[in-house]
C-alpha cells in the first residue's frame, strides 16, 4: 500500500477528539531514508535508527492531515516505499480547569502540568492567558525570556519550551518567568496546547508547528 493511502487508513482509525498523531515511517530500502527525510522536511521529522518520526496535528501544528497526505504522496511519486505506523494519538493537554488556574499561581500550574507529561517529552507549545488587557505590557516584559508571541484579539501569549535542546525556552527559565508574574500578582491561566515526545532533529533546531499559516 502506498504511504499516502496508509496515512488515510490511520487517519480514519483515529479516535474522536484526537489532536496529535505521532507516526513512524520505515522505508523498505534503508538508502531511501535521507531522501524521505528531505521530502518530509516541512513536517520536521526526527530520525531514530532506520526510521523517521513525525507528528500530524489536527489543528495548529507543523502539518495537518491534508498536508501529511500531500507530503507522503511526494514519496509515493518518487517510488519511496515503506511502512507507516501510528505510535500514539494524543488529546489536548491542559494544566488546570479554567477558573481555578486564572486565580492561582502560574508557576504552580506549570509545575503541575510538567508532572502530568510523559517522561520523554521534548517540545511544548504553550499558551498563557491573562485575566485583563491591563496586564499585557507588563506581562510581556516579565516573560520576555521565553520569546512570547501575542495571540491576536485575546489577552494571551504563546511560546515554545524545549526539554533539553532545540528551539524554545528551558523548563527552568519558563518557571522563573511565571514566578515573576506571581510576584507581581498578575493572574494568568497556563495551557499546554501541544506536546511532542522523543524528537530527534534532522539538521534543524527542532520541529515546527504551523498556526494560521505561520511557523511557530
Amino acid at each position: 500500500m502506498k504511504l499516502a493511502d496508509q496515512w488515510r487508513s490511520i487517519h480514519a482509525s483515529l479516535p474522536d477528539g484526537w489532536s496529535d498523531a505521532r507516526l513512524e515511517l520505515t522505508p523498505s530500502r534503508p538508502e531511501n531514508l535521507s531522501r524521505a527525510a528531505a521530502l518530509l522536511g516541512p513536517a520536521g521529522p526526527g530520525r531514530l535508527g532506520g526510521s523517521l518520526r513525525l507528528t500530524v496535528a489536527r489543528a495548529g501544528g507543523a502539518i495537518g492531515p491534508d498536508n501529511a497526505a500531500k507530503l507522503l504522496g511526494k514519496l509515493d511519486a518518487e517510488g519511496v516505499r515503506g511502512t507507516l505506523s501510528l505510535l500514539d494519538a494524543a488529546e489536548r493537554v491542559q494544566a488546570a480547569p479554567a477558573a481555578p488556574a486564572i486565580r492561582g499561581s502560574a508557576a504552580a500550574a506549570w509545575r503541575t502540568a510538567l508532572a502530568g507529561l510523559p517522561a520523554d517529552w521534548s517540545d511544548l507549545y504553550c499558551e498563557l492567558e491573562l485575566s485583563s488587557t491591563d496586564h499585557l505590557d507588563r506581562a510581556a516584559l516579565l516573560v520576555a525570556p521565553v520569546n512570547p508571541a501575542r495571540v491576536s484579539g485575546r489577552s494571551a501569549f504563546r511560546y515554545r519550551v524545549a526539554h533539553s535542546f532545540g528551539y524554545g525556552a528551558s523548563p527552568q527559565m519558563t518557571e522563573r518567568c511565571l514566578e515573576r508574574l506571581d510576584d507581581e500578582e498578575i493572574p494568568a491561566r497556563l495551557t499546554i496546547l501541544h506536546v511532542l515526545s522523543d524528537t530527534h532533529n534532522v539538521a534543524t533546531q527542532g520541529p515546527v508547528w504551523r498556526v494560521g499559516g505561520k511557523a511557530v
